[in-house]
């Protein structure tokens, strides 16, 4: 029997390079919160918390226009762009 990871997309720069590029983990990451193993998806792709309010804020500015919004999608932005490169770099240090 099948499972959703057997359907996932492999990393073409692991693949072809030979190393992790910068969202390597995060689908397995987004399967792993949706199933409900939280400590599991943040240590497997730190920023996922921070990707998803990202997104969910996005989604919410469609239909309801926040005051401020912007400012709030560059900061949440900026916030997953650190968190995913000091991820990157702890991941290659250790």
């Amino acid at each position: 029997m099948s499972s959703l990871e057997d359907f996932m997309l492999p990393c073409l720069n692991k693949q072809i390079l030979g190393f992790d590029c910068l969202g390597c983990g995060f689908q397995r990451a987004f399967f792993l919160v949706v199933h409900g193993d939280f400590i599991a998806a943040f240590k497997m792709y730190p920023a996922i918390y921070s990707l998803i309010l990202l997104s969910l804020f996005i989604g919410l500015n469609i239909f309801f226009k926040f005051k401020h919004s912007n400012k709030i999608i560059k900061v949440l932005a900026i916030v997953s762009i650190c968190i995913i490169i000091v991820s990157y770099i702890f991941k290659f240090i250790n």
